[in-house]
């Protein structure tokens, strides 16, 4: 059900008004990201392709924190911005700021929402069901079970939360349950005593900090089995460890996101697999559906106030076409 600003802001857009109204017949829309990694890269050229391919206006903003996204939502709303999409960090800290976004022009939310905010939907995917698929990709690698760690850039956002507790019940074959909630350092064990997650370690999107991490894993626990990276970043960091402890091959690398490094890796066979998001349309899609919604069309927003995009894995046996798709699209070499 709709928050009243969210009922108010969808009212002028019936009524004919845009909440903040096109700049010279061109309407203004950002793309906000979580931070800053290739991941965000490519979503970046999606939503600038929507605005080539629609002809609006984009700025695309990658904040380095909580701190710095709440301030260029602010600078944002002071430009009059017709519409924003974001992936929010924080979203319980920051729902002062998205609300009041969501009373002043169309705000939606994508890659992670915040459900109990104002927003008018919500663009991406099922990150506690792609965390179970992140999961099944580590019990396949291990038939006989083992030690594993988990590397994860924050633990704030919405995004990363179901995706890390998906993966944590898949590693130890419990039924799924999406409001379970394990504490980030607490050793956990399967039932059968074949898998055991070591902890999970943030590193606040410091990438000294993530191989740091890694590293004092291998030194801390010298029959560690397997490491899941569960940002973008995480993995390539993993290997750089591996690599410089001469185990690159012998610790298995279960990765997210489609990494150039993690890629390369499933085809060296030094990644069993990654999960993959699309954010090449989560870009255009945000763009899309904004640029709908400033001309009234609510046709746009689907009944659960969710647009889908499934999430995908990625193994030896499909990596080269996935790779060569996303070059395509990317128009990287």
């Amino acid at each position: 059900m709709f928050r009243w600003s969210s009922i108010v802001i969808l009212l002028l857009l019936a009524s004919g008004c845009s909440p903040q109204g096109s700049k010279n017949g061109k309407p203004s829309l950002a793309f906000v990201s979580n931070g800053v990694a290739d991941f965000w890269t490519i979503a970046e050229q999606g939503a600038m392709k929507a605005g080539e391919d629609l002809g609006v206006d984009v700025t695309v903003i990658m904040p380095s924190n909580m701190t710095d996204q709440t301030r260029k939502i602010e600078d944002l709303l002071t430009r009059g911005i017709d519409g924003i999409a974001i992936s929010p960090i924080d979203s319980k800290n920051q729902i002062d700021v998205l609300n009041k976004a969501a009373a002043k022009t169309i705000l939606i939310t994508h890659d992670s929402d915040a459900p109990n905010s104002d927003r008018v939907m919500y663009i991406g995917m099922d990150n506690y069901l792609a965390g179970l698929m992140c999961g099944g990709l580590v019990r396949k690698s291990l038939p006989e079970g083992g030690e594993v760690m988990i590397l994860i850039g924050r633990t704030d956002q919405d995004n990363a939360k179901g995706r890390r507790q998906g993966c944590i019940d898949a590693i130890l074959g419990r039924e799924p349950d999406s409001t379970r909630s394990d504490p980030l350092g607490e050793v956990l064990t399967s039932e059968d005593g074949k898998f055991t997650v070591l902890g999970t370690l943030t590193d606040q999107f410091d990438r000294a900090k993530g191989k740091a991490n890694a590293e004092d894993t291998l030194t801390r626990y010298p029959n560690i089995a397997a490491f899941v990276g569960l940002f973008t970043y995480n993995p390539p960091l993993a290997m750089e460890a591996l690599r410089g402890a001469g185990k690159l091959g012998d610790v298995k690398v279960i990765a997210f996101d489609e990494n150039e490094v993690s890629l390369q890796g499933i085809i060296d066979g030094t990644v069993t697999g990654t999960v993959v998001q699309d954010p090449y349309e989560y870009g255009y899609q945000s763009i899309r559906v904004l640029n709908e919604l400033v001309k009234k069309n609510l046709s746009v927003i689907p009944e659960n106030k969710f647009i889908d995009i499934p999430a995908r894995v990625i193994d030896s046996t499909n990596v080269e076409e996935f790779w060569a798709d996303l070059k395509e699209k990317t128009g990287r070499k």
